[in-house]
Parts: structure tokens; C-alpha cells; sequence
């Protein structure tokens, strides 16, 4: 559909509204302009982009319509382009409601930069090809996994909702952390098909996954019989070293435990070996295990604090990792056969 290419550019009441597609996401924005007329016409997105670019930050824009061309003129430029007629132009409809939140952007961002990383790419599985949106008495929860691994964030509402269960996918996710600040609430509303979020002068909107989220707390150990804990940095910076010899293909290490020390080792089909050793907070029995290194990086990155807790049940189990006592955001990494 070459009219994705294009902006959807809709002057109402002394406002413009500018609208970007590609069918699985769109995004519109607001700004005050003066206008002589209302009108809707479609421009291409990338041509306007480039033309924004190249002139000086305090130009202004006149834009003027003659039959299927609009001119744009800024100060000694004059650009003639091409426009494609508005009512082609793909947008989605108002949503069938089902539940609407309010939730700040700090929040928000903090559930999805938490939890991003483990959504699958590109599996069979379609539904893991994104991230589970739950709601659950006043909490907010989001969930990923690829089936190798799985990462779970929460946090509490200011009201209570009813429970719900959507997945949005991998694209909306990313597209939408890039809109998210700091500053300020975000309204979110939830539709049959759809999930839209408010930030301010934009409105994103994303398609949702039809399938059935698979049951994560089955695999979340509810008390590890074995924990592990280990001043994140130290165990971090150690895993980091000992990666740099592990299997590039499976990335796995083993770690081994003994009473308040953890060695990881790493080993290559080059025959090549690293090891290290941290000490830890740990009274349990000896133990080995082994893991994609990767995996364990990335969960112990998204722990806050100086602290890391790592959970084991034997040396067939996965580990679980958060915060020593916190519950909030919680990672499971299942183990590899070494």
C-alpha cells in the first residue's frame, strides 16, 4: 500500500493533526497552527521529514493546496509535492472499549524497560512474540518470555480495575517506550483488537496479538530452596569475563556452588577455559548448574539495588532473580545441559 508512505494531515478548529501507519501501529499528534481553511489531505512522510531537516529551527511553514499538489514555501524555498487523496488513508476506528487506566509515564516505562527484553523474535509461537499487559486488582503487570527465559514487572494502581489479559506486540511495545518520559500520567485504553495509549499531544495506537498468554506463574519458583547473594556489580562484572570464552552458538556457563563462594566457568569448542570467583552469601549444600550467560546478564542489568538474589532449586531447575526480598520484578532463566 504505497499511501503508508504518506502523512495524513487533517486541519480541524485551528489544529492539525498529523497520522502515521503501517497497520500494526499508528501515531497521531496535535499542534496549533493558523489556517484559512479546514481540509484533509496525505503527503509523503519522508519527503516532509527531510524538508523539516534541512532548513533553519525557527522557519515557519506556509503551506498551500492547488488541486492534487500542496507547496510549501519557507522563506526562499519553494517545494511542490505530490498528495494522494485522504479518504485512502488506512485509520482505526474509534475502540470498543473494555477498560481504561490512568498511570503515570515514569511507571509505565519502568514495567516495559523491565520486562522488553525477553519478548521473543520471530517464533512460531506468535503469542510470545510480544508482551503480556495484565490487569489484576490494582495491579499493573507485565509479562515476556521466549520460552527460554521470562521476566515479570508490577506495579500498583492508584483504583481498582478489573482483571484482564492482553498481548501487545513486540513493534507497539518498542514504539511506545520511545514515546514515554518522565513526566506526567498516560491514559491507556483497551480495546477487543486494539490497545491506545494518550501521552500528552500524542495518541499511539497499537494492534494487539490474538492468543492465549501461557500460565507464567507456573514456571516462577514460588521459595527456592537455595539463594544466592551477591553484590550485583561484582557478580555482573565476573559474568561479563567469563562470557568472553563461553560457546558463541549456546552461550552457556556453569556455575558451581559452594558454601559462600560461586565459580563460573566457561568453556569453547577452541578448548579454551575462563574462570572466576565471587564470593557470595550462600550455606546451602554444592551445587552446579548451568545457564545462557546472556540471560543471567540481562536479568541481573534490570535488577535495581547493590544486592542480587539468585534462587535455585537443584542442578535440573531454572533460577530465579530479583532484589533480596523484593518481589516487583522477578526473572526466571531456565538452565542449559552443559
Amino acid at each position: 500500500m504505497p499511501i503508508l508512505a504518506n502523512l495524513l494531515l487533517v486541519i480541524t478548529d485551528g489544529r492539525l493533526a498529523i497520522t502515521a501507519t503501517d497497520l500494526e501501529v499508528e501515531l497521531v499528534t496535535n499542534v496549533n497552527v493558523t489556517a484559512t481553511k479546514e481540509g484533509r489531505i496525505t503527503i509523503a512522510g519522508r519527503k516532509l521529514l527531510d524538508i523539516c531537516r534541512s532548513l533553519p529551527e525557527a522557519t515557519t511553514l506556509v503551506f498551500s493546496q492547488d488541486g492534487d499538489r500542496v507547496t510549501v514555501k519557507a522563506s526562499r524555498s519553494r517545494f511542490v509535492l505530490a498528495t494522494q487523496p485522504a479518504g485512502d488513508f488506512p485509520v482505526i476506528d474509534e475502540l470498543q472499549q473494555q477498560q481504561k487506566l490512568m498511570i503515570s509515564q515514569a511507571d509505565l516505562r519502568w514495567l516495559l524497560d523491565k520486562t522488553h527484553f525477553s519478548m521473543a523474535q520471530q517464533d512460531v509461537r506468535y503469542y510470545l512474540n510480544g508482551m503480556l499487559l495484565e490487569t489484576d486488582g490494582k495491579m499493573l503487570r507485565t509479562v515476556a518470555t521466549d520460552g527460554h527465559r521470562l521476566a515479570l514487572c508490577e506495579v500498583e494502581l492508584a483504583s481498582k480495575i478489573s482483571g484482564q489479559q492482553v498481548i501487545v506486540p513486540r513493534k507497539g511495545v518498542l514504539e511506545m517506550q520511545r514515546l514515554l518520559g518522565t513526566e506526567g500520567d498516560v491514559q491507556i485504553t483497551i480495546g477487543s483488537n486494539h490497545i491506545r495509549a494518550h501521552i500528552g499531544d500524542v495518541r499511539f495506537t497499537s494492534k494487539l496479538i490474538d492468543g492465549r498468554f501461557p500460565e507464567y506463574g507456573r514456571v516462577i519458583p514460588a521459595a527456592p530452596p537455595r539463594t544466592v547473594v551477591a553484590d550485583r556489580e561484582a557478580l555482573r562484572a565476573a559474568l561479563q569475563r567469563t562470557a568472553i570464552l563461553a560457546n558463541e552458538k549456546y552461550r552457556g556457563i556453569r556455575l558451581a556452588l559452594k558454601k559462600n563462594q560461586l565459580t563460573l566457568q566457561a568453556h569453547n569448542p577452541e578448548q579454551e577455559e575462563a574462570e572466576e570467583q565471587v564470593e557470595v552469601n550462600y550455606r546451602g549444600d554444592d551445587l552446579e548448574v548451568g545457564f545462557n550467560v546472556s540471560y543471567l546478564l540481562d536479568a541481573i542489568a534490570a535488577i535495581d539495588g547493590n544486592e542480587v538474589e539468585l534462587g535455585v532449586t537443584d542442578g535440573n531447575s531454572s533460577c530465579l532473580v530479583r532484589s533480596p526480598g523484593a518481589s516487583s520484578n522477578r526473572y526466571v532463566v531456565m538452565p542449559m545441559r552443559l
